[in-house]
């Protein structure tokens, strides 16, 4: 099958950045959805800032980075992605949103096309069987931020057709990305490993051990980690975070899992890192 549109679902943080690594340098069509005009505008505003940096680095040109943005249509109307050809949902990291989206997806999208998901912990096959084409339903989990991390964590659900796989494969190079396959399992491999570390920094902060500047310092000195665990729970979003060690914790059913108590506070209070101006650390300014 020959994919000339994308549907990304989800402009935020993750899926503003499939969609430009879709368009450029995938060369694709991109439709750009979110439930509100102001999301989807403040993703497409968030490409144009990238593609800039680009401009002034000379490694795009004006006329190129027009070229690209004019490959994006922003949309809040979910029956726009009858058009595409493949689609990839970044939204929300919620299970039921999740199911419900596929649901709709499935309704609406041709018998061919094949509905991927970036999320970051939920089983894959469980999305599929909400869909009537479970063998064209497959995980592809990018990393944050999309446009500089090479890695596609590629899932392959119980009923997912190689033919899928293949083609997801396909796109994932062609969006100057490294694939990776990998069977469904909770949390798959990269946050399996990842998110009980973060974890288990936290519990040492939330135990007294030492500073979150002390135990992102020692990892970054000791371990040679480009950032701390902490930082990067900020960043990725401490919400995100405690849905996935939540998804872990009961899909294994193994206390090693149990989301920190300090994790559930902060995103009770509605303490979430970089998006929300403070997380484990304060991002005043950019707030």
């Amino acid at each position: 099958m020959k994919v000339e549109t994308i549907g990304v679902v989800g402009a935020g943080q993750m899926g503003h950045g499939i969609a430009q690594v879709a368009a450029h340098p995938g060369g694709l069509k991109v439709i750009l959805h979110d439930i509100a005009e102001n999301l989807v505008e403040r993703g497409f505003q968030n490409i144009a800032k990238n593609l800039d940096r680009m401009v002034a680095k000379s490694i795009l040109t004006e006329e190129k980075k027009k070229e690209i943005l004019g490959r994006i249509q922003k949309t809040t109307n979910l029956q726009e992605m009858k058009k595409a050809d493949f689609i990839v949902e970044a939204a929300t990291e919620r299970e039921d949103l999740k199911l419900e989206l596929f649901r709709n997806l499935d309704t609406l999208c041709r018998a061919e096309v094949v509905l991927a998901s970036n999320t970051s912990s939920i089983p894959i096959t469980r999305i599929a069987g909400a869909t009537r084409r479970p063998d064209r339903v497959i995980g592809m989990h990018f990393m944050n931020p999309v446009p500089l991390m090479k890695l596609v964590e590629i899932i392959r659900g119980l009923a997912t057709s190689q033919e899928t796989y293949d083609l997801t494969e396909t796109l994932s190079k062609q969006f100057g990305k490294t694939p990776v396959a990998c069977n469904d399992s909770p949390g798959f491999v990269s946050n399996r490993i990842l998110l009980p570390m973060i974890n288990e920094a936290i519990y040492a902060l939330y135990e007294g051990v030492a500073s979150a500047e002390a135990i992102d310092s020692i990892m970054k000195l000791g371990m040679n980690h480009p950032m701390g665990p902490l930082a990067l729970a900020d960043l990725i979003g401490l919400d995100t975070c405690l849905a996935i060690m939540e998804v872990l914790y009961q899909g294994f059913g193994d206390s090693k899992y149990r989301p920190c108590p300090l994790l559930r506070k902060y995103v009770d209070a509605g303490y979430l890192g970089r998006k929300s101006g403070r997380g484990f650390y304060q991002y005043s300014q950019e707030k």
